[in-house]
């Protein structure tokens, strides 16, 4: 039990339904969505939708989503690809031969086709209750009559608008300024989008004047995209892939997301004794960084579109992970790996929905950085994902551009399994630290035996290339020790990441945690 002397929050428990989120506003029309008949899956649907309202920065209908859940009274966990593909006509050599090495980011070479608005509408049609015009309404009637801004949401605001280009100024600042704390924002261009996916549903954003808006944005800036590839997206059913931590079962999307790179680090880190160490201490750091570099240096060769790759299942592989664990010298730092030809991000939203009959949720949704690509269709503001920044240059690299491919993700679901039950949805919200992020928030749970908000309030460090991040929650002597060990130390002025979960005890209480670092809750009833 935290100590209540000091600032903090406390668990939320509930028996009925829970929803956990990185916006309050998003949280309530969640178990709205459900007092109103809806399913975990509705509720998520709804809640995520509104999001890209509440936090326009981090997603939006022109992102992509992964989802994994579980149909109610089951404990097999189901993962859908809600990712889109580069434009048919997209290519390596072209950016190539001006001399590029990287995919730019804010340019329509890095604009690949949104797949979430596919997903969302697929996943309310086979696994909803209510249908598209319930779940869209909360949205619409926000997008309308506008969402005061968040603190967080500002502080990111303030930092991503330079992004920000052409029509996407005018339907991103207010009087051509960032918004403050609390002035409210409005998208009625979105709203009538909306609108129209509730009537028409996922066609509706695919074909006609809505597609038509961003092809043309797009094609006026350079960009190849066509009415086919808007038309012929469609989110893909997938395998979820797992591993085993101190006898519970880290459940994972497979490629294209790097999910897998979590349990490649969960298999490492088996061969050090972390109990042992000091949760806040230079060991514990010092070995997950290493672990950390490993594992990330074989994501950067490996991650890709599965139709494109097949090695994603050496990263389940313990003899692989034994080896990759030998390599690392307890006391002192190994040079990083060579540094990402792709793009990283910290953008992006997740949430997470339990409802009454037990389906859990853990859905998460991005347009990739800050404001992704910063381009938004004319007409209505919808903003364009730059997760085409995602691909490599590298010739021959299994996540090379290419046309009707889709590019390496960041962004995963998670979901923890006990004696085959399905027991907590969980996401941890960070770009490229998601996977450092599972791994040690499953540490903290089993290593270290901490509550699940303590869990998620613990200080977290993040071997990202040739720097070791820290957050301010660690000591000077921790900093002076981790940089004897040779790490290049940088406390970073943005927190790494943001976590939201539900546990699902044994005894059918509901346990939530929200991450103070961002501006959300877990609320229950």
């Amino acid at each position: 039990m935290r100590d209540l002397h000091k600032p903090g929050r406390s668990e939320v428990l509930a028996t009925e339904g829970m929803c956990a989120t990185s916006h309050p506003l998003a949280a309530k029309v969640a178990l709205d969505i459900l007092a109103q008949g809806g399913n975990a899956m509705d509720a998520a649907i709804a809640g995520a939708v509104l999001l890209g309202i509440c936090e326009p920065q981090m997603t939006g209908l022109g992102g992509d989503c992964f989802v994994l859940f579980n149909r109610a009274g089951e404990d097999k966990i189901r993962a859908l690809n809600g990712s889109g593909r580069a434009p048919s006509m997209a290519q390596a050599d072209a950016l190539r031969a001006k001399g590029l090495s990287t995919v730019p980011l804010n340019s329509p070479d890095a604009v690949t086709i949104p797949g979430a608005v596919d997903a969302f509408c697929y996943l309310a049609d086979t696994e909803g209750n209510l249908g598209l015009e319930a779940i869209l309404q909360p949205a619409i009637r926000y997008a309308e009559q506008g969402v005061p801004v968040a603190p967080r949401v500002a502080f990111d605001w303030q930092n991503g608008a330079a992004t920000l280009q052409g029509a996407a100024r005018d339907h991103y600042l207010i009087n051509g300024k960032v918004p403050d704390i609390g002035q409210v924002f409005r998208s009625p261009g979105q709203a009538e989008v909306l609108r129209q996916i509730a009537r028409r549903g996922r066609d509706a954003f695919y074909s006609g004047d809505i597609a038509q808006d961003m092809i043309s944005t797009l094609t006026a800036m350079g960009g190849a995209h066509t009415a086919d590839d808007f038309q012929n997206t469609k989110c893909t059913e997938s395998t979820p892939m797992s591993g085993k931590y101190h006898g519970i079962e880290l459940v994972e999307h497979p490629p294209n997301g790097q999910g897998a790179t979590a349990i490649l680090l969960l298999n490492i880190l088996k061969h050090f004794d972390l109990s042992r160490m000091d949760p806040l201490g230079a060991e514990r750091v010092h070995i997950e960084a290493e672990a950390t570099k490993l594992a990330y240096d074989a994501r950067n060769r490996f991650i890709a579109d599965p139709d494109h790759t097949a090695r994603a299942e050496r990263f389940l592989d313990p003899e692989a992970a034994a080896k990759l664990a030998a390599l690392i010298d307890p006391k002192r730092a190994m040079p990083a790996a060579a540094p990402l030809t792709e793009a990283i991000h910290k953008d992006t939203v997740y949430i997470t929905v339990v409802d009454q009959n037990r389906m859990a949720v853990s859905l998460i949704y991005s347009i990739f950085h800050g404001f992704g690509s910063g381009i938004a269709s004319e007409k209505y503001g919808i903003l364009m994902q730059n997760r085409g920044a995602g691909f490599t240059l590298q010739p021959g690299h299994p996540n090379e551009l290419s046309g009707g491919k889709r590019p390496m993700h960041t962004i995963i679901p998670g979901m923890l399994r006990q004696n085959d039950r399905v027991m907590m949805p969980f996401g941890v919200m960070g770009g490229a630290y998601q996977p450092t992020g599972h791994t040690r928030f499953l540490s903290n749970l089993t290593d270290f035996d901490l509550g699940l908000q303590e869990t998620i309030n613990a200080p977290r460090a993040f071997a990202d290339g040739s720097v070791l991040k820290l957050e301010r929650g660690y000591s000077d002597a921790v900093s002076k020790q981790l940089s004897e060990m040779g790490h290049n130390i940088q406390f970073s002025e943005t927190p790494l990441g943001g976590a939201q979960a539900i546990r699902i005890r044994d005894d059918g209480v509901l346990e939530g945690a929200s991450d103070p670092r961002k501006d959300g809750c877990a609320l229950g009833y």
